[in-house]
């Protein structure tokens, strides 16, 4: 097998274990990684434990950047660095041991046989709460899908994967600008997926590499005699997921499907109204504010207006009448 230079990112916040806990699983590789880069968005630096024997690089920013941020400056230093990839995660995932290996195993193989030019490499990330498998995702014209997975056995290429577990072809970084910051969080693997399948870079998932993933906050509800698993989130996350998916979507259409983009925005968003008061336990004004004001910037084109607290609707109408 060929051995490569790899770099290895993570994006801590806030929770020392699960940074521990991927660490561990970075370091427990079958193939192995060369340096491990941390950014810390913690307001008070984590302690990272001795759980790995690589080299650490860690810089403690102590407020959120954001994933996006991360991967930009992990990119810079891998490209600095002359590595071969970069080896993205959120701190809530953990490789299983061969997955690296089955990575690049699969990576050499349509390099050298099949001649594609790969963007992305990426796991099979499955939710270690509910086993469900997180979908990687295909623009359908007006709006990004979940791809259906339970029918491969071999690698399949898709648009967008998951960033987390995701291994970065460092070369891409020469014709394909790097994750856009203002994205913050949510939606910067549809991005960066599609932008790099539009530069000609093929993203594959392989169903063999496995990354354990927590995603959001599970909840089963069984409705009409179906069981089925929604999930909970932060105001924060509800913003950033309504601002950012409708100002992708937006962007990635065509003529007519701009308006038909539109629409499906505002039935989502309508969708929200309902869910949120079923499945949310508390904060549910904020979140569905945070839904609205989201949609509303989406549309507007404008992700220079980042999430706040002060996105309470008790409290804007509070403000206004001042």
């Amino acid at each position: 097998m060929k051995m490569y230079k790899i770099l290895a990112y993570i994006t801590a916040y806030c929770d020392k274990n699960a940074l521990d806990a991927c660490l561990h699983g970075i370091s427990n590789q079958s193939y192995p990684v060369d340096r491990v880069f941390i950014l810390d968005n913690s307001p008070e630096p984590l302690i990272i434990s001795d759980v790995s024997c690589l080299p650490l690089t860690v810089k403690n920013a102590q407020e959120n950047l954001g994933i996006a941020f991360g991967i930009s400056e992990a990119l810079e230093l891998a490209v600095k660095g002359k590595y071969d990839f970069l080896w993205m995660f959120d701190q809530d995932s953990i490789p299983a041991p061969d997955c690296l290996e089955r990575l690049i195993l699969t990576f050499d193989e349509n390099v050298n046989k099949k001649c594609l030019s790969i963007g992305i490499i990426s796991p099979t990330p499955i939710d270690s709460r509910t086993g469900e498998i997180i979908q990687p995702a295909v623009f359908k014209g007006d709006h990004f899908e979940g791809f259906p997975v339970d029918n491969f056995n071999s690698p399949y290429q898709c648009d967008s994967p998951i960033t987390s577990g995701s291994l970065l072809a460092v070369y891409t970084a020469d014709s394909v600008a790097p994750p856009d910051i203002r994205l913050f969080i949510d939606g910067v693997d549809l991005d960066y997926g599609l932008r790099l399948k539009n530069g000609d870079y093929q993203n594959i998932v392989v169903p063999n590499a496995i990354l354990q993933h927590t995603f959001g906050t599970p909840v089963e509800l069984c409705l009409f005699g179906v069981n089925k698993i929604f999930q909970r989130y932060s105001a924060l996350r509800y913003y950033y997921i309504c601002r950012n998916h409708t100002y992708l979507e937006l962007s990635f259409s065509k003529g007519f499907y701009k308006f038909t983009c539109v629409l499906r925005r505002l039935q989502f968003l309508g969708s929200q109204f309902v869910w949120i008061p079923m499945i949310e336990t508390e904060n549910k004004l904020q979140k569905i504010w945070a839904c609205l004001r989201g949609t509303y910037y989406g549309l507007m084109g404008d992700l220079d207006q980042q999430f706040s607290s002060r996105y309470n609707v008790l409290s804007y109408f509070k403000q206004s009448e001042i």
